[in-house]
C-alpha cells in the first residue's frame, strides 16, 4: 500500500477510536494524571461499568491506552508514543487540507 494510504488508513483508524466523548472524556482524565491511573473509572465518569469497558477496549485495541484493564487489577495509562503519532498525523493531513480547498466555497 502506498504510504499516504497508510497514513490515511492510521489516521481514519484513531479518527473512529476517538470518536465517541467518553473515549475522549477517558483521555482526558488519563492526560491529567502524573502517573498511571488505578481504581474504578467508572466511579469519575457517569458511564455504566459495562459501557466503560467497551470504551477502554475500543480505546485499547487502536493503542491508545495500555495496561491492565481485567478486575480486580485495574490500571490504565496513555500510550504517549501513539498520541504523539496521532498529533503528527492529524498535523500532516489539516496542513495538507489546508494548501488546497477554495475558500468560501
Amino acid at each position: 500500500m502506498p504510504e499516504a494510504l497508510d497514513e490515511n488508513q492510521a489516521l481514519a483508524t484513531y479518527a473512529q477510536a476517538l470518536s465517541h466523548p467518553v473515549r475522549l472524556a477517558i483521555i482526558r482524565r488519563l492526560a491529567e494524571q502524573s502517573v498511571c491511573f488505578h481504581g474504578n473509572m467508572a466511579a469519575v465518569l457517569p458511564v455504566a461499568p459495562s459501557t466503560l469497558s467497551q470504551h477502554l477496549k475500543v480505546l485499547k485495541d487502536a493503542g491508545l491506552i495500555k495496561g491492565e484493564i481485567d478486575p480486580p487489577r485495574v490500571r490504565y495509562c496513555l500510550n504517549t508514543a501513539k498520541i504523539k503519532e496521532i498529533k503528527e498525523l492529524f498535523d500532516i493531513f489539516l496542513e495538507y487540507a489546508l494548501q488546497g480547498g477554495v475558500e468560501n466555497c
